[in-house]
């Protein structure tokens, strides 16, 4: 197949910068992927690298772009290496996808609305005590499923807020705690000791993918603690996740589409009972992509895990935003998103 192509860069400022372990994030940038097939289909992809998650750069995804040039085949986007450049891959594999499906007798793949009308989601929590002046409003609004983001402030400051978090939640609430890889052994240790006993979900990534021995720690971090890890840095592309299924990890897979690459091929091997879908952060057209991938995974599951997209409103430009945050998104909001608007809006 042979497709004219094209590409455009977005940098994004944020409507609040997000505070992480890794500090302070304020503008999204990627990029928007357009294939046009010869026989008249359109289809679009979004490149939302997250570098410090161990994908390309945007500016080495934009290069990668420039050396297919205005024509592409099948053969030379399969060329791009998926292990290099994860999220253009993922980007171009998503964006013929919906251009084979876009002529005027086919449609866009829904989401299977007979069989999984909606699926819930998590509340994003800021770090620090701002959480506690959230909770209740969000609370009130129906979410049921808490984020809070950890290590990145003061761990003796953090861990004594955790009691408040907590008797903030609603009856019957959970919670996430995310550290974004930002402890050693003793501090984990520390925390998983603390949490015992506590509405605590999962602890999310609580030493990071790149450290010395990780993988060894993280496994013996799971098997000696009652309250479950979760991977998410540790499993950016297919085959991370691959790696810890031969490891037999027994804990939680936190999974955002857009940096897999070979997502499909990925999530066929993953268990749909330990398995988090997560937003990388991305505009409406990648959110729309892998949401709609979610309910796909989830069509059969009873009662799946919330999905870690409740983060918009996000952008100060809000027609980028993906669903706004509720505690559950429906799949036929989904259709309400036009990733040609956005297109042009980078023109």
């Amino acid at each position: 197949m042979n497709y004219t192509f094209a590409y455009r860069r977005y940098s994004l400022p944020f409507r609040t910068p997000l505070r992480t372990a890794h500090g302070l994030w304020t503008r999204r940038e990627g990029l928007l992927a357009r294939l046009e097939h010869e026989d008249g289909g359109v289809g679009f992809g979004e490149c939302a690298p997250i570098p410090w998650f161990g994908t390309e750069t945007v500016a080495e995804a934009a290069h990668a772009c420039a050396t297919l040039g205005s024509r592409a085949s099948d053969e030379r986007i399969g060329e791009i290496d998926a292990a290099r450049y994860p999220c253009l891959r993922f980007a171009l594999g998503r964006a013929k996808l919906s251009a084979g499906l876009s002529f005027p007798e086919k449609h866009l793949p829904t989401a299977q609305p007979e069989a999984s009308p909606y699926l819930p989601v998590a509340a994003l929590l800021p770090a620090g005590r701002a959480a506690l002046g959230k909770i209740a409003a969000l609370a009130e609004a129906g979410f049921r499923t808490f984020k809070w983001k950890v290590g990145a402030g003061d761990m003796a400051d953090e861990l004594a807020l955790l009691d408040d978090v907590c008797a903030a939640l609603p009856a019957g609430a959970r919670l996430r705690l995310d550290a974004n890889g930002a402890w050693g052994r003793r501090d984990a240790e520390r925390w998983l000791s603390r949490c015992v006993g506590y509405p605590v979900e999962f602890i999310e990534q609580p030493v990071a993918a790149d450290a010395a021995g990780a993988e060894d720690l993280l496994l013996g971090l799971a098997t000696d603690y009652p309250v479950p890890i979760a991977l998410d840095e540790s499993v950016v592309g297919a085959g991370d996740v691959g790696r810890w299924l031969e490891m037999d990890w027994p804990g939680i897979f936190v999974v955002k589409p857009s940096l897999l690459g070979d997502a499909d091929g990925a999530l066929k091997r993953l268990p749909k009972e330990r398995t988090v879908f997560s937003s990388a952060i991305e505009t409406g057209v990648g959110a729309k992509t892998a949401l709609n991938m979610a309910f796909e995974f989830f069509a059969d599951t009873e009662k799946p895990r919330a999905l870690g997209f409740g983060v918009w409103p996000l952008f100060e430009d809000a027609r980028f935003d993906g669903p706004r945050a509720a505690p559950f998104v429906r799949a036929e909001e989904l259709e309400q998103f036009k990733p040609e608007i956005l297109w042009n809006a980078l023109n």
